[in-house]
């Protein structure tokens, strides 16, 4: 009997540890490259502030505003995933101030992904008018309409939050780790998710895929700069992609609620972790790897931000090394 018991301790720790190990391994497989992420669309926030141009530009100034809101996304995601990981619940306030925080920057992306459309639909079928629609002043007053759009859904949802009977509760302390699913406290919450969510990622398509079929019409007019016209077609798709992709994030949470009803809880969350990268992680800095190498503005200005340190590692000891005569 005592060997038995034994036997059952050390398969117990054993299971444990190797629990504790897969854990700490698929941390650092998903940490990593969210840091390596995290630093690239930091240098490209920081490049396009580094120069007067990008800065004076609307179509720069949008990319900031997108990249601004994929770095939150990342950031606060991944934040999430290491608190759920370490295994440590939160409060509901904190909770909601997060998962609230990482829904505003959601719904920021597509939003913006609308307005740069628009920008490259007026500067070819427009391009006498463009300087006079796209301003600078135009620009920073859509950036503040999508804030302001963004801002009155997470308003929406801490109404719809306030009327769950928190007092009922023993305490506000979480039983089970903080997401966006945990938050859905009510039926009317998750109605209404599903609801903007569709609202937004429908009309946002309609609004790009009328931007590109408008910019294909314009480019088989004669008078239209053709070079200009075949490049804003591959930038429109290239939104599309974007889109689709932040549209993926949205099946994240359905998608795993039907996995976890046929699968063991390791496979489960092996794929989750998976998931968690391919469509949380790769869709947030997606923006900066591609306008990264393609503008011929920003690649030089990105490279050579992204490489300074290691040419001054390199320059330093030379101009430090003092031959002997």
């Amino acid at each position: 009997m005592l060997l038995a018991n034994l036997s059952l301790t050390n398969v117990t720790a054993n299971q444990q540890y190797q629990g504790v190990l897969e854990r700490v391994l698929f941390s650092t497989l998903t940490t990593l490259p969210c840091c390596v992420f995290l630093f690239i669309n930091g240098i490209m926030l920081f490049t396009l502030r580094s120069k007067a141009l990008f800065c004076e530009t609307s179509r720069y100034i949008l990319l900031y505003n997108l990249l601004f809101a994929d770095t939150v996304q990342m950031a606060l995601s991944q934040l999430l995933y290491i608190i759920a990981t370490s295994r440590i619940t939160l409060t509901y306030p904190v909770c909601g101030f997060l998962t609230m925080l990482a829904n505003l920057t959601t719904v920021v992306s597509p939003l913006t992904l609308v307005v740069m459309s628009l920008e490259r639909y007026v500067a070819v079928c427009y391009p006498l008018r463009h300087a006079t629609i796209i301003t600078i002043t135009n620009t920073g007053v859509s950036i503040i309409a999508i804030w302001a759009i963004g801002s009155l859904n997470i308003l929406t949802r801490v109404l719809l939050l306030l009327e769950f009977p928190f007092e009922a509760l023993d305490s506000l302390q979480m039983k089970d780790f903080c997401s966006e699913i945990s938050m859905f406290v009510g039926s009317m919450s998750d109605d209404y998710d599903k609801a903007f969510t569709c609202v937004l990622f429908i009309s946002a398509s309609v609004a790009i895929t009328c931007s590109y079929i408008g910019v294909i019409v314009a480019a088989r007019s004669a008078s239209t700069d053709k070079a200009s016209a075949h490049k804003a077609c591959n930038t429109l798709l290239l939104h599309l992609v974007q889109l689709g992709l932040s549209l993926s994030s949205t099946i994240y949470n359905p998608l795993l609620t039907a996995l976890a009803r046929v699968l063991t809880r390791i496979v489960f969350v092996r794929i989750q972790n998976v998931f968690y990268v391919c469509i949380f992680i790769f869709p947030r800095c997606l923006s900066s790897l591609i306008y990264g190498i393609r503008d011929q503005s920003i690649r030089p200005v990105l490279i050579y931000h992204l490489c300074c340190r290691l040419k001054y590692s390199v320059i330093q000891p030379r101009l430090n090394f003092h031959p002997r005569l």
